[in-house]
């Protein structure tokens, strides 16, 4: 009895010294661009994804970060740059204060992305499954684990590495809110059906980018 009232106090005198947390207190370092570019899944490269993401993130109200936009490359030879070497090693938290992930292992094996949570720089929910219109194809170009496509794994995953608004070529999606085709992956549930903004829409998406605080 006396071990049990020794451990209970323990806890006590540990849960007493962890200082809690209100909202607010946690800058965002994740959210989901509003609206996308508007020109399909022509980004301008990875460069103008990056851009994007700053510019929504800064009109949010978040000030000195360094954004990127978790997208993946191809190269003819080799393997392309991979969306999660670019996006810093976390923690992450969304608008409202949330915890994402705490580092890139929980962030490809169990993040906290799910509809509720994979809030817009503003904190607002994005549409998703069951809503008109469904914008829940976030791309991505990467694969489960957040790795690039290499060369022998046929087919365009990025939409000519983010410059093409063509009807043909294709772009890998995630889904933010783990629904949709029996896939639940966030960054890897399937290919888009072409490049441009209305192939875009055409398998329930919008453009609309994942974004990052890499600093």
């Amino acid at each position: 009895m006396n071990i049990l009232k020794t451990v209970a106090a323990v806890g006590l005198v540990s849960m007493m010294s962890v200082p809690a947390m209100a909202a607010g207190d946690y800058p965002m370092g994740f959210f989901i661009t509003s609206v996308g570019m508007g020109n399909g899944a022509n980004l301008g490269g990875v460069e103008g994804g990056d851009a994007h993401c700053a510019k929504l993130a800064e009109a949010a109200g978040s000030k000195g970060r360094t954004w990127r936009a978790y997208l993946s490359t191809q190269v003819e030879e080799g393997r392309g740059k991979s969306a999660r070497d670019r996006i810093g090693s976390g923690p992450w938290y969304n608008a409202r204060s949330e915890l994402i992930a705490v580092d890139l292992d929980q962030l490809h094996l169990s993040p906290n992305i799910i509809k509720r949570t994979a809030l817009d720089e503003n904190g607002n929910l994005i549409k998703g499954r069951g809503d008109k219109p469904n914008e829940h194809d976030i791309l991505t170009g990467s694969k489960n684990d957040g790795t690039a496509y290499f060369p022998w794994e046929k087919g365009d995953h990025t939409c000519s590495n983010w410059t093409s608004a063509a009807e043909e070529g294709s772009a890998q999606v995630g889904h933010h809110d783990r629904h949709g085709g029996g896939n639940t992956s966030w960054n890897s549930a399937h290919g888009s059906r072409g490049c441009s903004q209305e192939k875009l829409k055409g398998s329930g998406g919008a453009g609309l980018l994942y974004c990052f605080a890499a600093d």
